[in-house]
């Protein structure tokens, strides 16, 4: 997890610096499409013989919003500070949380919901509505992020039962697919340098996400989502010695708090799911 906030930071730099002169949809298609020809070897050696019921329903579904997801966020990355993209990419554990609630059956307790209820108002603080104009890049962004989560939550319930390489792969594949009809709609075409910068961020992204997947399968999304939030410190580094971005305070307010709420969620989740395995661990002595 640690490496996967390297890496996505490294892509986050390039795409910044590519700016918004190609068009979000065309960026994102060329980025994916690239991944797809990285993968494709241990893509098609790790393919599993059958699938099981639904499974490939869980792979479109995912290729989808995660498609969409990126379109957002190319668009927010050229168009605000990498720091403030960040910060505000960390509400996405907190709609894993609701998530996990809605879609998985888990139980929402009063700690978690305050724990919800901090990371909206880290957002808040963010975003700041009302002091100053939220701009088309934020928007964007806030948008991205429930995609993501969403993308997340597939994405561990697929290492349940499929190979790392195959699930990115799988996304890749999917969100080509999904990014095609845009990209064709606003296509310029490319210089060198533009596709030089796009193929190294399929490889950064590609790697970043076989390493995220492997966490995933490896741990708990709550025991691994904090060291995600390392993703800020190389985020704010990166903004303020390569693209002289300065230091917004609000930005790290509400993003120190979105951390605070997520960690505490986190740390509920881990000590629930330790009382459990207690509690089974009794249940099935006394038989």
């Amino acid at each position: 997890m640690i490496l996967t906030s390297f890496l996505f930071v490294a892509m986050t730099g390039i795409v910044r610096h590519l700016g918004s002169d190609m068009p979000a949809m065309e960026a994102a298609f060329i980025r994916y499409f690239l991944g797809c020809l990285l993968i494709a070897p241990l893509f098609f050696k790790n393919r599993p013989k059958s699938f099981e019921p639904g499974i490939l329903k869980l792979y479109g579904i995912r290729g989808f919003v995660h498609g969409i997801g990126v379109i957002l966020w190319f668009y927010a990355m050229a168009r605000i500070p990498i720091a403030e993209v960040t910060a505000i990419g960390y509400v996405a554990p907190i709609f894993v949380t609701l998530g996990a609630a809605i879609f998985l059956g888990e139980k929402l307790r009063i700690r978690r919901i305050m724990g919800v209820g901090c990371g909206f108002v880290g957002a808040l603080i963010i975003l700041r509505p009302g002091f100053q104009e939220i701009n088309l890049g934020q928007l964007a962004q806030l948008c991205a992020t429930p995609l993501f989560a969403s993308s997340f939550l597939i994405a561990k319930r697929l290492t349940d039962t499929q190979n790392p390489s195959f699930i990115v792969g799988m996304l890749s594949i999917g969100c080509t697919i999904t990014l095609l009809p845009g990209a064709i709609y606003q296509w310029r075409t490319p210089t060198v340098e533009e596709i030089s910068w796009l193929s190294l961020t399929a490889v950064f992204a590609t790697i970043g996400h076989v390493t995220l997947t492997k966490a995933f399968q490896a741990a708990p999304i709550t025991v691994t989502q904090p060291l995600g939030f390392l993703q800020l410190v190389w985020a704010a580094l990166l903004g303020i010695l390569v693209f002289n971005e300065a230091l917004d305070p609000f930005v790290f307010a509400g993003g120190g708090l979105i951390i605070a709420a997520t960690s505490y969620i986190s740390h509920r989740e881990m000590q629930a799911s330790r009382d459990t395995a207690r509690l089974e661990k009794a249940r099935l002595s006394e038989l």
